[in-house]
């Protein structure tokens, strides 16, 4: 799922700039719904901003979750959290996108990582709820599926789960083996159930020839 930036120039704004309109996007859009400065935040409406494209800027999620811009990690968690926010698929491409402005970033696999998740319940009823890099929740169901794809060449699994709004997060390697502590099988796969649907993790004939 890898998206890397378009052939154009890379644009001038630098990630301050499109931070700090970011930030006046998001009070502005908490001003109109009548929430309180500094209160428990939703996540802004990108899904209603936009903007024409600016082009594309040089930030770059890596597979582990990190946050890269001009080649330099991220150092602080408050400005990735922002970003985060304002993140958006289209068309298979990823964007950060403010009310003025659209610029192409570049996602090496998923732009999440879930680190962690909680279960209720039992069996079909069951519920299991992940927790993102950055501190995101996802309840596995119908509008949040878990999905796995395998290396054409090494078999190795590579499993997600569906955040928001067609991003996903990749499920890091210890979550994965709590998951699979979790399966059963149910109609030819091995899987895990949350909110009365079905995963299936790896199809059952093949833990059965191990």
């Amino acid at each position: 799922m890898a998206k890397a930036m378009s052939g154009q120039n890379p644009v001038t704004p630098d990630a301050e700039g499109l931070a700090a309109a970011a930030k006046a996007a998001t009070r502005a859009a908490e001003e109109a719904a009548g929430q309180a400065p500094g209160k428990a935040r939703g996540l802004p409406p990108v899904h209603l901003w936009n903007p024409p494209f600016s082009g594309d800027l040089d930030i770059r999620i890596a597979r582990d979750g990190s946050w890269h811009y001009l080649g330099t990690p991220f150092t602080r968690f408050e400005l990735v959290k922002l970003f985060a926010s304002i993140l958006k698929l289209e068309d298979g491409r990823y964007y950060l996108v403010t009310p003025a402005e659209k610029v192409g970033i570049t996602v090496e696999d998923a732009p999440f990582v879930a680190v962690d998740f909680e279960v209720a319940g039992e069996g079909r009823d069951q519920v299991i709820t992940f927790t993102t890099n950055i501190g995101d929740t996802a309840a596995a169901g119908p509008e949040h599926p878990i999905r796995v794809t395998r290396d054409s060449a090494s078999g190795e699994p590579s499993p997600y789960v569906m955040v928001r709004a067609g991003l996903e997060a990749l499920i890091d390697r210890k979550s994965f083996y709590r998951l699979a502590e979790l399966g059963e099988h149910h109609d030819g796969w091995f899987g895990v159930w949350s909110q009365g649907a079905f995963f299936g993790l790896i199809p059952s004939a093949e833990l059965e020839a191990d």
